[in-house]
């Protein structure tokens, strides 16, 4: 008889960003598979067992929770974020689709969280207030002609962009060369937000002008959120600036 899989996402990484419902998954299960960092975000129980992995084995980790539930267990997939957002839902529908018959038959549960680009967005106002987009500048699953094709259909579309993976240790050139090719299409003083860690003890978040915008700001734990021609900085002396997109926008 096949268990239940859960896919969670634990949110940015502060422990009270995460949902109840997420919590009650939690509690549940049985079985935890997800990159190390994040399943150690867990307070897990001594009946309760961590399966850790690569963060670039997507596909295998994914399958061998499908394995465990479809043999009986409660499984937790464990994303970090929202799992639905570049993260493990995808792999474990992926799974299922050109996995066994059986992986079919597996009651699968994906519970909603709260995703870099909210969580970095909430800490400086309301970028996010009107239409946006979200790319991932990874070339691992596509090529790097297919984000440049979509960055600069984003920038002339005026919407908002939040990048996931900005940079890593094997393509560090990505960021400056996404900032270089939108500085083509919008403003010089279009607001650059570089968001890392939001919510956790080595929070940095710092708003910078696209004109001046310094990649090396960035890492792989950084959501990097770019305005679009209509997003404002609001001064208030002695206190954090304000950034939104405004609700109304003229065509």
């Amino acid at each position: 008889m096949s268990g239940r899989l859960y896919v969670i996402g634990t949110g940015p990484g502060n422990p009270d960003q995460m949902t109840p419902e997420t919590c009650r998954a939690v509690s549940d299960s049985t079985e935890f598979f997800g990159y190390g960092p994040y399943v150690d975000r867990l307070e897990l129980r001594p009946d309760q067992h961590r399966h850790a992995s690569d963060n670039r084995e997507e596909l295998s980790r994914a399958a061998a929770a499908l394995k465990a539930a479809s043999a009986g267990a409660v499984v937790c997939v464990v994303s970090g974020g929202d799992p639905g957002v570049f993260a493990m839902a995808a792999a474990v529908c992926e799974a299922i689709d050109t996995g066994p018959a059986q992986w079919r038959e597996v009651e699968l549960v994906i519970l909603p969280g709260i995703t870099a680009m909210l969580a970095v967005a909430a800490r400086v106002g309301a970028p996010l207030g009107h239409d946006f987009c979200t790319i991932s500048l990874s070339d691992n699953l596509k090529p790097w002609e297919i984000v440049e094709r979509r960055l600069e259909a984003a920038a002339r579309g005026g919407f908002v962009i939040a990048l996931y993976n900005p940079t890593s240790k094997a393509r560090p050139w990505q960021l400056a060369k996404a900032f270089e090719l939108l500085r083509t299409h919008l403003p010089a003083t279009t607001p650059v937000i570089f968001g890392r860690a939001a919510g956790r003890p080595d929070e940095r978040i710092v708003v910078q002008e696209l004109q001046n915008a310094d990649a090396g700001l960035a890492d792989m734990a950084t959501c990097v959120i770019i305005g679009s021609p209509a997003t404002k900085v609001v001064a208030r002396p002695g206190m954090q600036d304000i950034v939104y997109t405004p609700r109304f926008i003229a065509g």
